[in-house]
C-alpha cells in the first residue's frame, strides 16, 4: 500500500513539473517579438519642399501629392519604407550630396547646372512654367517681359527653375526670391512685384485661392521633372530608374497624375 501511495505521489509531482514547464514563458515562443534573424525594413529618405501643390503639400500633418505618391510606389517596388523630409527647396541638392536624404523629389527640373551636382533619373512628368499677374496688368504675354524698356519685378521661389531662368533672362536686380510660391503671390497681391513665375499646377491653386489674379495663356518655359540622386550612387540610381519604368509601363504614374491634375 505504501509502495502504491509513493508511486501516485511521484506521478503527481512529475505532472506538476510538466505543467510548470509548459506554462513557463521562457519555454513558449512569443509571436509578438520579431525574429532577430529577420532584417528590419530599410528606410528610403526623400528630400522635398512641401509647398508645391499638387506635387507635394500638407494635408493636416501629412505630406501628400504627386511626388509623395510616386515616391511611395517606388519605395514599395524596392521593398523599403518611405520617409519624407521637408526642407527648403534650395537645400535639397545639398542634402542629397551629403547623404542626409537618399534622393530629392520636388517637381525638380533637369538642368545642365544641376547635372554637375547630382544625377537625375528618367523623367516621370513634364511641367510648364507660367506667369501669374493681377487682372488688368500691363503684362499680357510672356513677350512683354522681354520688351526693350521693360523693368518689371518678377517674383520666384528661391532655387527653382523659375528663379534660375528669370535671373538669367531679366537679371538679378529684377528678380525677387521667396521661400515658396505662396509668399511670392502674397507679394504680388500686395503690389511689391509685377508678376510671379511658377509651375502651372501650383499656379492654378494659388490663383484659385487669391481673387483678382490670372495666369497668362503664353507659357514661360516647358520642362521635365525627375528625381535627383547623389553622384556615384549607381546602385540606387539603377533601382529607382527600374522602378520608375515599371510604374510608367503599368499605368501607375498616369493614375497618380490624373488624380491630382484635371
Amino acid at each position: 500500500m505504501k509502495k502504491f501511495t509513493k508511486m501516485i505521489a511521484l506521478v503527481l509531482v512529475c505532472g506538476m513539473l510538466f505543467c510548470l514547464a509548459a506554462c513557463d514563458p521562457a519555454s513558449t515562443p512569443d509571436n509578438s517579438t520579431p525574429d532577430s534573424s529577420t532584417p528590419a525594413q530599410q528606410t528610403l529618405k526623400m528630400g522635398t519642399n512641401a509647398y508645391f501643390q499638387p506635387y507635394e503639400y500638407y494635408e493636416g500633418s501629412k505630406i501628400i501629392g504627386i511626388d509623395a505618391e510616386i515616391a511611395e510606389a517606388i519605395a514599395g517596388k524596392l521593398g523599403m519604407k518611405l520617409e519624407i523630409v521637408d526642407m527648403k527647396f534650395d537645400a535639397i541638392i545639398t542634402a542629397v550630396q551629403e547623404g542626409s536624404v537618399d534622393f530629392g523629389m520636388a517637381g525638380m527640373t533637369v538642368k545642365e547646372d544641376r547635372l554637375k551636382e547630382v544625377d537625375f533619373t528618367t523623367s516621370y512628368a513634364t511641367g510648364v512654367q507660367v506667369i501669374i499677374v493681377k487682372e488688368g496688368s500691363p503684362i499680357t504675354t510672356v513677350d512683354d517681359l522681354y520688351a526693350e524698356d521693360a523693368s518689371y519685378k518678377v517674383g520666384v521661389q528661391l532655387g527653382t527653375t523659375g528663379d534660375l531662368y528669370c535671373t538669367e533672362d531679366f537679371g538679378s536686380e529684377n528678380v525677387i526670391t521667396y521661400a515658396n510660391g505662396n509668399e511670392a503671390v502674397l507679394a504680388l497681391v500686395g503690389g511689391s512685384i509685377d508678376c510671379v513665375v511658377i509651375d502651372n499646377e501650383p499656379a492654378k491653386a494659388l490663383v484659385q485661392a487669391n481673387a483678382g489674379l490670372q495666369i497668362l495663356d503664353s507659357h514661360y518655359a516647358d520642362e521635365d521633372y525627375a528625381i535627383c540622386i547623389k553622384k556615384g550612387n549607381k546602385d540606387l540610381y539603377d533601382k529607382i530608374n527600374a522602378a520608375i519604368a515599371e510604374l510608367i509601363n503599368d499605368g501607375t504614374v498616369d493614375q497618380i497624375l490624373a488624380k491630382y491634375i484635371h
